[in-house]
């Protein structure tokens, strides 16, 4: 590794560029910044640097355009490590096609940049890749896949997701109930080359040794009391796709040993029959228990937990996911205003309820309380009277009122982006007004077309009172 490795640096924003610059500088590194990704480009043909740091999305030439061309025509061994603060699985499976090396997600720390840089320079470039370059993929706002989040906690699982959609291993996904490990293995999936066939969820919990083997592999007829025909097993049924099993804490080490015996000879034994039939499955596990623990301590067969985790990746919980109760809050209203038919809004003292719930019932607890409170609202209104008891007891409880100290402490205590720190001050102004836009726009010192931008752009609407039929004639 050289020196002072020589990193270009590609941001829209000029307060990123400056801190990148100051702090890789004092890092060790020598830093060359420029505005855009035609910039970048140009950059990367004139001099030779030892890697680079990219924004995803900027103006003229995104951060994919720019790994897209320096790894065809300009230097295809080079680290590329992207910045981001919209993460999404799509860009990722779209990244890690391009050949990105890395993700960073903002907000983020320079010495966990400066961590990663080295990383990749002391290691051996990894080729750029072909396949996948020419699948679609759409870069929208909330993920097809159906998993919202822009944290860096979630960042983090869609680089996961994406590289395990490259692979055909085994993975094992852990987190505690209403994350979304099934979503998960079914963006791996969607996005791997196994999309054209089945994918098949199916839940462990609950069920004997005597169903759980009949549904998986299959039986003959006369096996057991009600086999009344041959039956092919779910293994059969998803061959050539994804076999996605719920819940294996719950599994008996028999169903255990029976499970492990069809990941190493990939075949099947129907029961009641001896004859092995070939399946060409990827199985996908699933538990809310720390099975690594489990299985240190002889609650899980180790040699199946070995197996099924050739590729782990760990869900965060939604109490750990700063931010994204906001994005998840505006994706799962969206959904509920098409099941009610009209436009849906918060008052200030729900969204308060809802930023501040630690929801340990995870996302699935969070969408079906807004579900219900969509079904229960008038006029399109939620209120405090709409939310489940507990959670009216838990706002009620809190302190009244916070401290001018305590509300910027609030404001900042995750070092967000100045675009998410500017969302969140837009939010605690219209909750101070209750909604009211005029007087929104005095406080903030704008006029309320530009107020109307804002809450556009932020997807405020939910915290702001509807415009009256004058004040929409007044912005036309």
């Amino acid at each position: 590794m050289p020196e002072k490795p020589h990193i270009l640096v590609a941001d829209d924003e000029r307060s990123i560029r400056l801190t990148l610059e100051a702090g890789l500088s004092v890092k060790g590194f020598r830093v060359t910044c420029v505005r855009s990704g035609r910039e970048a480009l140009q950059a990367a043909r004139q001099t030779r640097f030892d890697a680079v740091v990219s924004d995803i999305y900027m103006p003229n030439g995104d951060g994919l355009e720019v790994v897209r061309e320096i790894r065809g025509s300009i230097s295809p061994e080079i680290p590329i490590i992207l910045i981001t603060a919209q993460g999404s699985v799509e860009t990722a499976v779209r990244a890690v096609a391009e050949g990105v090396s890395d993700f960073i997600a903002k907000p983020f720390e320079i010495a966990e940049l400066a961590t990663l840089l080295h990383r990749h320079l002391r290691g051996p470039r990894e080729a750029a890749r072909e396949e996948f370059k020419d699948s679609p993929v759409a870069l929208e706002e909330f993920s097809r896949s159906g998993l919202v989040g822009r944290s860096p906690a979630m960042v983090a699982v869609y680089k996961q997701i994406a590289h395990a959609a490259r692979t055909d291993a085994t993975v094992l996904i852990l987190g505690e109930s209403g994350t979304g490990k099934e979503l998960v293995a079914r963006s791996i999936h969607d996005f791997s080359r196994r999309v054209e066939k089945p994918f098949i969820a199916v839940n462990c919990s609950g069920l004997t040794d005597t169903l759980l083997e009949s549904e998986l592999f299959g039986h003959t007829k006369g096996s057991f009391t009600g086999a009344s025909s041959d039956r092919a097993g779910l293994f059969e049924a998803a061959d050539g796709g994804t076999l996605f099993l719920d819940e294996l804490a719950s599994t008996s080490p028999a169903f255990q040993a029976s499970l492990l015996r069809v990941l190493q000879s990939k075949e099947v034994r129907r029961v009641g029959s001896s004859d092995a039939r070939h399946v060409n499955v990827r199985v996908i596990g699933a538990s809310n228990a720390p099975l690594r623990d489990l299985a240190a301590a002889g609650g899980f067969r180790s040699d199946l937990f070995y197996r099924l985790s050739v590729l782990s990746i760990d869900l965060p919980p939604l109490r750990d996911r700063v931010g994204d109760v906001e994005l998840l809050t505006r994706h799962f209203l969206s959904l509920a205003e098409i099941t009610v038919g009209m436009p849906l809004r918060l008052t200030p003292e729900v969204a308060a309820v809802l930023w501040s719930y630690a929801f340990p019932g995870n996302v699935r607890e969070l969408e079906n309380v807004l579900t219900s409170a969509a079904i229960l609202c008038a006029n399109g209104l939620i209120t405090l009277d709409c939310l489940p008891k507990h959670m009216a007891v838990t706002s009620s409880a809190a302190p009244a009122s916070l401290t001018e100290s305590e509300v910027a402490s609030a404001l900042i205590a995750d070092r967000p982006t100045m675009e998410l720190l500017q969302s969140r001050y837009f939010q605690l102004v219209l909750c101070e007004v209750k909604g009211n836009r005029h007087r929104a726009a005095e406080v903030l010192g704008l006029n309320r077309r530009t107020v109307q931008r804002i809450i556009a752009r932020y997807g405020l609407d939910a915290l702001a009172e509807p415009e009256s039929e004058g004040e929409a004639d007044d912005e036309s």
